[in-house]
């Protein structure tokens, strides 16, 4: 096999969290790394223990694109708890980035790091154990409830995280035992240790991985020769009978579609019915809508004039005496349909349809409300009523619509904005929940898009689409998405926040509410990270489940990541898949 470029990373854990005596202990080790801050290296997380403690990586800038000529190969340390794994995975990581003799790998080779992937349990002292009961080494595939287990999350967050970044190898660096001498093991004789389960199962449903176990000897030397190890990969590799494994060739796969690709694979799977009119059937059929014109197939217009026909014609209520949030948003549909049908007839009754669904906002006599009702005091009716509100005005023509949205808007701020510019979900919690940014990101975005730029309030809500974007821009993720907490780094991954942030810069940039030499690098690096979660199938990584107010962070943090087909998160995929499409053709 020719000499690819290569990337490595290795596990590394501890800080992120308000300070407990486990993560102190963890940072003071990550502390005396003083060589790190001259690196390649950039710092971010893979998960948090039910301590709240962070598991952290360190990763090389040359692991954050997906060329295809370039290897992964992961070392996770720490997994059994010694400071013999930690060790000797921060010299492999230090004479990598470090030594002169490293200089040629350097090259073509990254290597990024989680050194220690269970800082409760080597901070403790408890060896492969952690505080919650778990033991670490031998729980693969761990549960597939998201992270929600309460005895091995660790488990959890490092095999999705695993699978989602799809190396071709995972090197398990462990303490020597009395059955393993020192050295490289690819026979690894334990069933359900990591190494032994990556090459057996689909990680995150992306694929599987090659994997072996390094093992040091106890009170390892100083200057132990971590070549040894890099030339033991370098062999493996070169043997392999293809250059990337089965899930690295997978990612390469995802990451190289184009917004139109993906947009058409999730519309075979998504956006094909309206039982109610809400916003997540709603969202899918809007994104198919889009894709009708994206694609110049007429077929995905009439099949949503087919799905939304026994609105249109009365043949089944459209909306409640007492709707809520989702049932304002899913209206939406209707004034998409409204804008692109030539027939003034039926125009007319999709207007009437938004029309409904926006008059909730004014009493019997006309007069508005305070807000939109069925707010319940979360940040997510900043889309569940503006948009509605702003699209009923421009249809209907009648600035009272648009007076509310302004209204509403500026309602839920004083409940839900924080100083910071981000938003709190509720006043139930400070916590800035990922989708809880991600809805009035997105909700914002449309409804300045049918907003009259003469109405006096659209400086206020310009104003605050601008500061809340600026803010959230300074919380992506090296990897380029947004989490669960978008404040938190030990929070997974979402894929929604990161779908609807993405479309409202995506947005802003076109309609020059956003400056693109700003905000552009961050759509650079979330597309490819939001393709990487997303299978040919329509199968999708780390959906938020549906969240109510939560009272507290660890609420948010134990929300069930879901795995699989979604569709939430296939109705906002789709949605920022059409958006990106455009963005692309218009240049």
């Amino acid at each position: 096999m020719n000499r690819l470029s290569w990337c490595v990373i290795l596990f590394v854990a501890g800080w992120g969290f308000p300070a407990s005596s486990a993560e102190r202990s963890v940072s003071e080790r990550l502390a005396r790394e003083t060589w790190v801050k001259d690196s390649r290296l950039v710092a971010s997380a893979i998960g948090v223990t039910r301590r709240e403690v962070s598991i952290p990586c360190l990763i090389d800038r040359e692991e954050l694109e997906d060329k295809p000529n370039r290897q992964h190969v992961w070392l996770v340390g720490g997994l059994d708890g010694t400071n013999e794994s930690v060790d000797a995975t921060f010299r492999l990581l230090r004479w990598f980035h470090s030594s002169v003799e490293a200089k040629a790998l350097r090259e073509w080779m990254a290597v990024s790091a989680v050194v220690i992937a269970n800082p409760d349990g080597w901070s403790s002292e408890l060896g492969g154990k952690n505080h919650s009961g778990g033991e670490l080494t031998r729980a693969y595939p761990p549960p597939a409830d998201g992270y929600q287990s309460q005895t091995v999350p660790e488990a959890q967050y490092l095999w999705r995280w695993l699978g989602t970044q799809a190396p071709d190898m995972v090197i398990e660096v462990q303490r020597v035992t009395a059955l393993r001498k020192p050295g490289w093991d690819q026979a690894v004789g334990v069933e359900d240790a990591l190494a032994s389960q990556l090459p057996r199962n689909s990680v995150a449903g992306v694929g599987k991985v090659f994997a072996a176990q390094w093992h040091v000897a106890k009170d390892a030397p100083e200057d132990a020769p971590e070549v040894n190890l890099f030339k033991k990969v370098d062999d493996s590799l070169r043997s392999l009978p293809k250059p990337h494994s089965e899930a690295r060739l997978e990612r390469l796969r995802r990451v190289t579609r184009s917004p139109l690709e993906v947009s058409q694979q999730l519309a075979a799977r998504y956006g094909h019915s309206l039982k109610s009119v809400q916003y997540i059937p709603a969202v899918a059929v809007i994104g198919r809508i889009r894709l009708s014109e994206l694609s110049n197939d007429p077929s995905h217009l009439r099949d949503a004039e087919r799905i939304v026909e026994p609105y249109v014609s009365g043949n089944q209520r459209a909306i409640s005496d007492k709707p809520s949030g989702s049932d304002f948003a899913g209206h939406l549909v209707f004034g998409e349909l409204a804008q692109r049908t030539k027939d003034e007839t039926t125009k007319s009754k999709l207007i009437a349809l938004a029309k409904a669904a926006a008059d909730f906002a004014f009493d019997k006599d006309g007069k508005p409300l305070a807000a939109m009702p069925s707010h319940v005091e979360m940040s997510d009716a900043v889309f569940m009523a503006c948009p509605i509100l702003a699209q009923t005005g421009r249809l209907t023509g009648d600035l009272k619509y648009h007076d509310m949205a302004v209204r509403h808007l500026a309602f839920m701020r004083k409940l839900c904005a924080r100083p910071d510019g981000l938003y709190r979900n509720s006043p139930l919690s400070d916590a800035a929940w990922g989708r809880g940014n991600g809805f009035p990101a997105l909700g914002l975005a449309l409804t300045l898009t049918d907003l009259p730029a003469e109405h006096p309030g659209r400086a206020d809500v310009l104003r605050a689409f601008q500061e809340h974007l600026a803010a959230l821009r300074t919380h992506q993720d090296p990897t380029g998405m947004w989490h669960q907490v978008i404040d938190v780094e030990g929070s997974y991954r979402e894929l929604t926040a990161t779908c609807m942030i993405t479309f409202a810069m995506l947005r802003g940039m076109k309609h020059g509410w956003l400056d693109r030499a700003t905000f552009e690098p961050c759509v650079r690096k979330s597309w490819p990270a939001i393709l990487a979660r997303i299978g040919a199938d329509g199968s999708l990584i780390d959906v938020c489940e549906g969240t109510g107010k939560q009272t507290s962070l660890r609420a948010y943090l134990d929300r069930k990541a879901i795995l699989g087909p979604d569709d939430r998160g296939g109705a906002m995929s789709l949605l920022v898949a059409t958006e990106m499409a455009m963005f692309v053709s218009a240049e």
